[in-house]
């Protein structure tokens, strides 16, 4: 028993510090995911080793001072994403006449061939914007159906999994399929005129994950993020980026873009909204995420049913209205650094993202 407990708590001082190091390398990088797997892991692995180490041994203590260092480190990650942590966003009032916007952003899985799941929650919740990911001709053909609602629609299917489609009630205004950093991998860009003529910018991605199977690095996800960050931190009106980031919200590269755009995670202090992945609960982290300016407030998220895909859609409503004491995460220098590094790595500017005028 004393092995396994030495065993384990090697393996949770690996999973911990390996992604310490900002090495690219898709199985480094793959440590980030996991967090708030291996807090409940170190939590565990504690309480073993209070209950059954030798504790008048100087090595035991050793074991347990390590396991709850690696604990309160993995904790502090995922922590803001807490009920009880503060709210970066705040609730917008109720009754509130600000002009609202709605959106579900639904990574639809390219081999899922199940569309009226998607469809019937459409119908259900009535969205300004409909967002898909991995949308290739098939689904094209089956979200058509959206068009006597959605008469707006910016459509890339691809049979790579990184189709994307938007479907929207409002006008798009300057609307453009960009590929920033992989010509295979695109993101959308346009602007909306919202009912009283509140002008507002989305911008969808979907950069390509680290793994095996896809790319061998994150330059290529960290750049496109960076370079969209500075893009929108330059913005003149609201302005909303929403996706699959293929990353995880509390990872270092996801929390630099929030530095350098200033933009806001309505997650925090409200829960996880984990959606993916769908099939393997006890392997769930947050994927497909919604960040905005602090000229929203939030109405409501959620995290939708299941359509098949190994991703559950979310939906989001925001107004337009900024209260007091809305703030998120600043960068320094050094973050000014790291930044510079990722778009240099990815050979990508923010100048080329397309910015809605």
């Amino acid at each position: 028993m004393v092995a396994v407990l030495v065993v384990a708590t090697l393996l949770l001082l690996v999973g911990t510090l390996l992604p310490c190091s900002r090495a690219t390398v898709w199985w480094v990088r793959g440590f980030d995911f996991p967090r708030l797997q291996l807090t409940v892991f170190g939590l565990l692995l504690l309480i073993a080793h209070l209950l059954l180490l030798p504790l008048t041994d100087l090595w035991a203590w050793l074991l347990v001072i390590a396991t709850l260092g690696c604990l309160l480190y993995q904790a502090w990650w995922v922590l803001p994403y807490a009920p009880f942590f503060p709210r970066e966003v705040r609730r917008a009032p109720r009754g509130d006449a600000a002009p609202r916007l709605s959106l579900i952003s639904a990574n639809v899985e390219l081999s899922n061939r199940k569309a009226a799941p998607l469809l019937a929650l459409v119908e259900r919740y009535q969205p300004d914007l409909v967002i898909t990911l991995e949308s290739d001709a098939w689904w094209e053909e089956q979200l058509d159906a959206l068009q006597d609602r959605y008469p707006h629609a910016l459509k890339c299917p691809l049979d790579n999994a990184y189709g994307m489609h938007v479907y929207s009630r409002l006008p798009l205004e300057d609307p453009r399929i960009q590929f920033l950093v992989n010509p295979e991998v695109p993101s959308m860009h346009f602007g909306l005129r919202l009912p009283g003529g509140q002008e507002v910018d989305v911008h969808c991605v979907h950069p390509m994950p680290p793994s095996p199977t896809e790319s061998d690095s994150s330059a290529e996800r960290d750049a496109e993020l960076i370079a969209v960050g500075y893009a929108v931190r330059r913005r003149r009106r609201p302005v909303i980026v929403a996706g699959d980031l293929n990353d995880v919200a509390w990872s270092e590269t996801t929390r630099l873009f929030r530095k350098i755009s200033g933009l806001l995670d309505p997650r925090v202090g409200r829960g996880m909204f984990n959606t993916f992945h769908a099939r393997l609960p006890l392997f769930r982290w947050p994927l497909d995420h919604l960040f905005h300016s602090e000229d929203f407030s939030l109405v409501r998220i959620r995290r939708l049913r299941r359509i098949g895909s190994d991703h559950f859609p979310i939906y989001a409503e925001l107004a337009v209205t900024a209260p007091a004491g809305q703030s998120g995460l600043t960068a320094d220098a050094g973050d000014q650094q790291q930044a510079a590094g990722q778009l240099a790595e990815g050979e990508v500017t923010p100048a080329a993202v397309h910015r809605p005028d």
